[in-house]
Protein backbone atom coordinates (compact mmCIF):
# COMPACT_ATOMS: atom_id res chain seq x y z
CA UNK A 1 0.00 0.00 0.00
CA UNK A 2 1.32 3.51 -1.01
CA UNK A 3 1.94 5.73 2.06
CA UNK A 4 0.95 9.71 1.65
CA UNK A 5 3.67 11.93 1.76
CA UNK A 6 1.28 14.38 2.64
CA UNK A 7 -0.69 15.24 5.75
CA UNK A 8 -4.09 15.57 6.10
CA UNK A 9 -5.54 18.60 8.97
CA UNK A 10 -9.46 17.92 9.85
CA UNK A 11 -10.73 20.41 11.85
CA UNK A 12 -14.23 20.03 13.90
CA UNK A 13 -15.56 23.48 13.28
CA UNK A 14 -16.45 26.62 16.09
CA UNK A 15 -19.82 28.55 16.09
CA UNK A 16 -21.76 27.49 13.48
CA UNK A 17 -22.73 28.92 10.20
CA UNK A 18 -25.26 27.18 8.75
CA UNK A 19 -24.64 23.94 7.22
CA UNK A 20 -28.03 23.23 6.05
CA UNK A 21 -27.62 19.65 6.88
CA UNK A 22 -29.36 19.42 10.12
CA UNK A 23 -32.28 21.62 10.50
CA UNK A 24 -32.61 21.38 14.49
CA UNK A 25 -29.21 24.18 13.94
CA UNK A 26 -30.13 27.60 11.89
CA UNK A 27 -28.31 29.50 9.85
CA UNK A 28 -26.10 32.22 11.71
CA UNK A 29 -25.08 35.46 10.64
CA UNK A 30 -21.65 35.15 12.14
CA UNK A 31 -18.20 32.92 10.90
CA UNK A 32 -17.47 29.74 11.28
CA UNK A 33 -14.00 29.86 13.11
CA UNK A 34 -11.61 28.10 15.08
CA UNK A 35 -9.24 29.66 17.69
CA UNK A 36 -5.70 30.95 16.14
CA UNK A 37 -3.98 27.55 17.67
CA UNK A 38 -5.20 24.61 15.20
CA UNK A 39 -4.32 27.93 12.85
CA UNK A 40 -0.66 28.08 13.75
CA UNK A 41 -0.37 24.34 13.57
CA UNK A 42 -1.88 24.52 9.96
CA UNK A 43 0.82 26.81 9.06
CA UNK A 44 4.08 25.40 10.77
CA UNK A 45 2.56 21.81 9.29
CA UNK A 46 3.26 23.70 5.54
CA UNK A 47 6.13 26.70 5.87
CA UNK A 48 5.64 28.52 8.85
CA UNK A 49 4.49 32.63 7.88
CA UNK A 50 6.04 32.24 4.26
CA UNK A 51 3.44 29.23 3.69
CA UNK A 52 1.59 29.63 0.43
CA UNK A 53 -2.48 28.83 0.96
CA UNK A 54 -5.16 28.56 -1.32
CA UNK A 55 -8.41 28.56 0.68
CA UNK A 56 -11.63 26.68 -1.14
CA UNK A 57 -14.88 28.35 0.03
CA UNK A 58 -16.95 25.77 -1.84
CA UNK A 59 -18.91 24.69 0.23
CA UNK A 60 -20.04 28.11 1.63
CA UNK A 61 -23.22 29.84 1.30
CA UNK A 62 -21.27 33.01 2.28
CA UNK A 63 -17.70 32.46 0.59
CA UNK A 64 -16.41 36.03 -0.52
CA UNK A 65 -17.26 36.81 3.70
CA UNK A 66 -15.78 33.38 4.80
CA UNK A 67 -12.66 34.41 2.27
CA UNK A 68 -11.84 37.57 3.53
CA UNK A 69 -12.11 35.99 7.81
CA UNK A 70 -9.21 33.76 6.66
CA UNK A 71 -7.02 36.47 5.13
CA UNK A 72 -7.37 38.45 8.03
CA UNK A 73 -6.73 35.16 9.86
CA UNK A 74 -4.21 33.86 8.69
CA UNK A 75 -2.43 37.49 8.40
CA UNK A 76 -2.60 38.28 11.83
CA UNK A 77 -0.65 35.09 12.33
CA UNK A 78 2.12 36.77 10.11
CA UNK A 79 0.64 34.84 6.90
CA UNK A 80 0.44 37.02 3.67
CA UNK A 81 0.42 34.70 0.94
CA UNK A 82 -3.46 33.44 0.78
CA UNK A 83 -5.11 33.20 -2.32
CA UNK A 84 -9.13 32.36 -2.44
CA UNK A 85 -10.92 30.00 -4.59
CA UNK A 86 -14.75 30.94 -5.22
CA UNK A 87 -15.37 27.56 -7.08
CA UNK A 88 -19.19 27.64 -7.07
CA UNK A 89 -20.05 25.19 -9.57
CA UNK A 90 -17.76 22.40 -11.48
CA UNK A 91 -17.20 24.51 -14.44
CA UNK A 92 -15.59 26.75 -12.64
CA UNK A 93 -12.74 23.65 -11.02
CA UNK A 94 -11.47 23.24 -14.37
CA UNK A 95 -10.41 27.09 -14.67
CA UNK A 96 -6.29 26.93 -15.68
CA UNK A 97 -5.74 29.40 -13.33
CA UNK A 98 -7.02 27.75 -10.51
CA UNK A 99 -5.25 24.50 -11.51
CA UNK A 100 -1.92 26.31 -11.59
CA UNK A 101 -2.56 27.73 -8.28
CA UNK A 102 -2.75 24.81 -6.77
CA UNK A 103 0.02 22.91 -8.27
CA UNK A 104 2.18 26.08 -6.59
CA UNK A 105 0.71 26.40 -2.70
CA UNK A 106 1.90 24.69 -0.31
CA UNK A 107 -1.31 23.67 0.86
CA UNK A 108 -5.20 23.96 0.63
CA UNK A 109 -7.91 24.99 3.00
CA UNK A 110 -11.42 23.64 2.56
CA UNK A 111 -13.68 25.65 4.48
CA UNK A 112 -17.19 24.89 6.23
CA UNK A 113 -20.35 24.89 5.29
CA UNK A 114 -22.19 22.29 2.85
CA UNK A 115 -19.91 18.91 2.36
CA UNK A 116 -22.26 17.69 -0.35
CA UNK A 117 -21.52 20.55 -2.58
CA UNK A 118 -17.90 19.44 -2.04
CA UNK A 119 -18.35 15.60 -3.69
CA UNK A 120 -21.11 17.15 -6.34
CA UNK A 121 -18.10 20.06 -7.56
CA UNK A 122 -14.82 18.28 -7.55
CA UNK A 123 -15.83 14.23 -7.88
CA UNK A 124 -13.78 13.45 -10.84
CA UNK A 125 -12.30 16.64 -11.43
CA UNK A 126 -8.82 17.44 -12.87
CA UNK A 127 -8.84 19.49 -9.96
CA UNK A 128 -9.19 17.09 -7.02
CA UNK A 129 -6.91 14.57 -9.09
CA UNK A 130 -3.82 17.24 -8.99
CA UNK A 131 -5.00 17.44 -4.56
CA UNK A 132 -4.39 13.62 -4.16
CA UNK A 133 -1.31 13.80 -6.61
CA UNK A 134 0.64 15.89 -4.48
CA UNK A 135 -1.27 14.90 -1.13
CA UNK A 136 0.59 11.12 -2.10
CA UNK A 137 3.81 12.60 -3.50
CA UNK A 138 4.91 15.84 -1.92
CA UNK A 139 4.72 17.02 1.33
CA UNK A 140 1.77 18.68 0.91
CA UNK A 141 -0.86 19.67 3.33
CA UNK A 142 -4.81 19.43 3.19
CA UNK A 143 -6.71 21.02 5.72
CA UNK A 144 -10.22 21.27 6.25
CA UNK A 145 -12.94 22.75 9.27
CA UNK A 146 -16.83 21.24 9.58
CA UNK A 147 -17.72 19.85 5.97
CA UNK A 148 -14.34 20.43 4.42
CA UNK A 149 -13.64 17.93 6.95
CA UNK A 150 -16.27 15.71 6.43
CA UNK A 151 -15.54 15.91 3.23
CA UNK A 152 -11.99 13.97 3.64
CA UNK A 153 -13.21 10.32 3.63
CA UNK A 154 -14.19 8.08 1.14
CA UNK A 155 -17.20 7.39 3.25
CA UNK A 156 -19.14 11.04 4.20
CA UNK A 157 -22.49 11.68 6.05
CA UNK A 158 -24.10 14.22 4.35
CA UNK A 159 -27.59 14.35 6.27
CA UNK A 160 -29.00 13.11 9.80
CA UNK A 161 -30.32 14.58 12.87
CA UNK A 162 -29.31 14.00 15.97
CA UNK A 163 -32.45 13.71 17.56
CA UNK A 164 -33.04 10.35 15.68
CA UNK A 165 -29.81 9.48 14.93
CA UNK A 166 -30.21 5.70 16.29
CA UNK A 167 -33.40 5.24 14.04
CA UNK A 168 -31.97 2.87 11.23
CA UNK A 169 -32.22 5.38 7.51
CA UNK A 170 -31.85 8.44 9.49
CA UNK A 171 -28.01 8.94 8.71
CA UNK A 172 -27.58 9.58 4.72
CA UNK A 173 -23.95 8.42 3.76
CA UNK A 174 -22.62 9.07 0.46
CA UNK A 175 -19.26 8.90 -1.37
CA UNK A 176 -17.02 12.14 -0.28
CA UNK A 177 -13.56 13.27 -1.73
CA UNK A 178 -11.53 10.06 -0.49
CA UNK A 179 -8.57 11.51 0.26
CA UNK A 180 -8.73 9.26 3.45
CA UNK A 181 -10.35 5.70 3.07
CA UNK A 182 -11.82 3.45 5.81
CA UNK A 183 -13.03 6.60 7.92
CA UNK A 184 -16.49 8.52 8.28
CA UNK A 185 -15.41 12.11 9.90
CA UNK A 186 -17.84 13.99 11.56
CA UNK A 187 -17.99 17.79 13.15
CA UNK A 188 -19.43 20.18 15.62
CA UNK A 189 -19.36 16.41 17.20
CA UNK A 190 -19.95 17.86 21.16
CA UNK A 191 -21.98 20.71 20.71
CA UNK A 192 -24.31 19.20 18.44
CA UNK A 193 -24.62 16.01 20.70
CA UNK A 194 -23.83 13.96 17.29
CA UNK A 195 -23.14 10.37 19.13
CA UNK A 196 -26.07 8.47 17.49
CA UNK A 197 -24.97 9.67 14.19
CA UNK A 198 -21.42 8.58 13.93
CA UNK A 199 -22.34 5.29 15.55
CA UNK A 200 -25.60 4.21 13.11
CA UNK A 201 -22.69 5.14 10.36
CA UNK A 202 -19.99 3.15 11.33
CA UNK A 203 -22.58 -0.17 11.96
CA UNK A 204 -23.42 0.27 8.88
CA UNK A 205 -19.73 0.68 7.61
CA UNK A 206 -18.25 -1.10 10.51
CA UNK A 207 -14.51 -1.65 8.50
CA UNK A 208 -14.28 2.07 9.13
CA UNK A 209 -13.15 3.91 11.70
CA UNK A 210 -15.76 6.87 13.21
CA UNK A 211 -13.68 10.37 14.39
CA UNK A 212 -15.81 12.66 15.82
CA UNK A 213 -14.71 15.90 16.06
CA UNK A 214 -15.59 18.73 18.56
CA UNK A 215 -15.36 22.03 18.24
CA UNK A 216 -11.98 24.09 18.37
CA UNK A 217 -10.42 20.47 17.86
CA UNK A 218 -8.88 18.74 15.05
CA UNK A 219 -6.60 16.11 13.94
CA UNK A 220 -3.58 15.85 12.29
CA UNK A 221 -3.38 12.83 9.98
CA UNK A 222 0.32 11.94 8.91
CA UNK A 223 1.58 9.09 6.17
CA UNK A 224 -2.82 8.25 6.25
CA UNK A 225 -2.55 6.04 9.78
CA UNK A 226 -1.04 8.07 12.33
CA UNK A 227 -3.50 10.48 13.86
CA UNK A 228 -2.82 13.10 16.24
CA UNK A 229 -5.20 15.04 18.41
CA UNK A 230 -5.01 18.74 18.15
CA UNK A 231 -6.60 21.85 20.04
CA UNK A 232 -8.63 22.51 22.86
CA UNK A 233 -11.52 19.53 22.95
CA UNK A 234 -11.99 15.92 22.31
CA UNK A 235 -12.03 13.44 19.55
CA UNK A 236 -13.89 10.55 19.77
CA UNK A 237 -12.98 7.28 17.86
CA UNK A 238 -15.63 4.78 17.13
CA UNK A 239 -14.26 1.37 15.80
CA UNK A 240 -16.70 -1.21 15.05
CA UNK A 241 -14.23 -3.85 13.41
CA UNK A 242 -15.62 -5.94 16.19
CA UNK A 243 -19.21 -5.62 16.69
CA UNK A 244 -21.03 -8.68 17.55
CA UNK A 245 -24.37 -7.90 16.99
CA UNK A 246 -26.46 -5.76 15.15
CA UNK A 247 -30.08 -4.99 13.88
CA UNK A 248 -29.50 -2.81 11.51
CA UNK A 249 -29.62 -5.08 7.96
CA UNK A 250 -32.46 -6.85 9.54
CA UNK A 251 -35.10 -3.68 11.11
CA UNK A 252 -37.66 -1.86 8.99
CA UNK A 253 -36.83 2.10 8.17
CA UNK A 254 -37.18 4.24 11.61
CA UNK A 255 -36.84 1.01 13.66
CA UNK A 256 -34.38 1.96 16.85
CA UNK A 257 -30.74 0.24 16.07
CA UNK A 258 -29.21 -2.76 18.31
CA UNK A 259 -25.36 -2.69 18.92
CA UNK A 260 -23.10 -4.94 20.88
CA UNK A 261 -19.95 -4.00 21.83
CA UNK A 262 -19.15 -0.94 19.39
CA UNK A 263 -15.61 0.45 21.06
CA UNK A 264 -15.04 4.22 22.01
CA UNK A 265 -12.13 5.95 22.72
CA UNK A 266 -11.84 9.76 23.80
CA UNK A 267 -8.97 11.63 22.63
CA UNK A 268 -7.82 14.76 24.35
CA UNK A 269 -4.27 17.34 22.94
CA UNK A 270 -1.67 15.15 22.39
CA UNK A 271 -3.11 11.84 22.14
CA UNK A 272 -2.03 9.27 19.36
CA UNK A 273 -4.73 6.79 17.70
CA UNK A 274 -2.96 4.37 14.69
CA UNK A 275 -5.68 4.09 12.18
CA UNK A 276 -4.86 1.05 10.44
CA UNK A 277 -3.49 -0.57 13.88
CA UNK A 278 -6.48 0.56 15.90
CA UNK A 279 -4.18 1.34 18.64
CA UNK A 280 -4.63 4.24 21.14
CA UNK A 281 -1.56 5.75 22.56
CA UNK A 282 -1.69 8.22 25.19
CA UNK A 283 1.49 10.03 23.73
CA UNK A 284 3.40 9.09 20.66
CA UNK A 285 4.76 5.39 21.03
CA UNK A 286 2.99 4.88 24.16
CA UNK A 287 0.08 2.48 23.81
CA UNK A 288 -2.48 2.46 26.49
CA UNK A 289 -2.72 -1.81 27.45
Amino acid sequence: MTVPKGKLISVGGSEDKGTGIDPHFAQKAHLNFFEFGILKRILSEMKGIDSTIEVITTASQIPEEVGDNYIQAFGKLGCKNVGILHIKKREDALNQEYLERIKKADGVMFTGGNQLRLSMIFGGTEFLKILIRRYMQEDFVIAGTSAGAMAMSNTMIYQGSSTGALLKGEVKITTGLALIKDVIIDTHFVTRGRFGRLTQAVAGNPGCIGIGLGEDTGVLITEGNVMEAIGSGLVLIFDGHDIRHSNIADIEEGQPLSIEHMVVHVMAKGNFYYLNERKFYNEMNIAVK
